[in-house]
């Protein structure tokens, strides 16, 4: 059985083979250890993750001037 994590900030996890049903009926599969599909609507791979959400991150972070995850600014 396939495990599934819900990010906070970032993809849904699923470990283990997934296939994806698409909104059109298209269906795409995905024989990797661990398969992050996009959540933030950004990614250029459509529905996996390219990571794109960690720019908008980044971004937001800088707009309020607060500090990162890393403690810098």
């Amino acid at each position: 059985m396939a495990r599934v994590t819900i990010t906070g900030d970032g993809p849904i996890l699923i470990r283990g083979p997934v296939e994806i049903e698409l909104a059109d009926g298209r269906r795409v599969s995905s024989r990797r250890a661990v398969t992050a599909l996009c959540v933030c609507r950004r990614s250029r791979r459509q529905p996996f993750c390219d990571t794109s959400h960690r720019e908008r991150v980044r971004g937001q972070e800088a707009d309020r001037g607060g500090d990162r995850a890393d403690g810098s600014r």
